[in-house]
């Protein structure tokens, strides 16, 4: 139970919060809470595989792990339009952003200060053309999910929110959705 004085308290912070001009609001809420660095991740499956499936992967500088197409989203670009215009810019797969499903979980919080936001989708990988630009990526292949690549430490992490790779067992999955 919270002491009567400390609820008084409490009560006139707000009131005097709430009486001041929204843009003030704003920025002494931006004084105050957290920030977050929002990525948007696109996890892209082979559509024809068999068996486990494949995913694709890119191998980025300085060239020593494989990791997701992913990148910052720009200021006041919503998740999904960011993770078509990365997964574009990173493997010439041009997708719209409807095309794109949230994963589950569709944000993973990382301790550092950044936030994932996980987008999945199918295509066929024998019609679809990978292109890179030899600078921010040097090389974009599928890799079936029995048989990754040594991927970058925060990849393998991600995947294993996903139930993928070798932090599988060790991130507990995300619940399914209630119907």
């Amino acid at each position: 139970m919270i002491p009567r004085a400390r609820a008084t308290g409490r009560a006139l912070g707000y009131q005097i919060f709430y009486r001041l001009p929204v843009p003030l609001r704003r920025r002494l809420v931006r004084l105050a809470v957290p920030k977050y660095i929002v990525g948007a991740v696109t996890l892209v499956r082979d559509a024809e595989a068999g068996g486990a499936g494949r995913i694709l992967l890119l191998r980025q500088p300085p060239g020593h792990s494989w990791t997701l197409p992913a990148g910052l989203l720009q200021r006041g670009e919503a998740p999904v339009v960011g993770a078509a215009r990365e997964l574009y810019e990173e493997s010439g797969i041009r997708l719209a952003p409807e095309r794109l499903r949230p994963a589950v979980p569709n944000a993973v919080v990382h301790a550092k200060g950044w936030v994932d936001v996980v987008f999945e989708t199918e295509v066929p990988a024998s019609s679809t053309e990978l292109t890179v630009d030899g600078a921010e990526v040097f090389e974009a292949a599928w890799h079936p999910l029995d048989d990754l690549p040594r991927m970058s430490r925060a990849t393998a992490n991600l995947l294993g929110h996903y139930g993928i790779g070798p932090r599988a067992g060790e991130v507990p999955p995300a619940a399914p959705p209630a119907a």
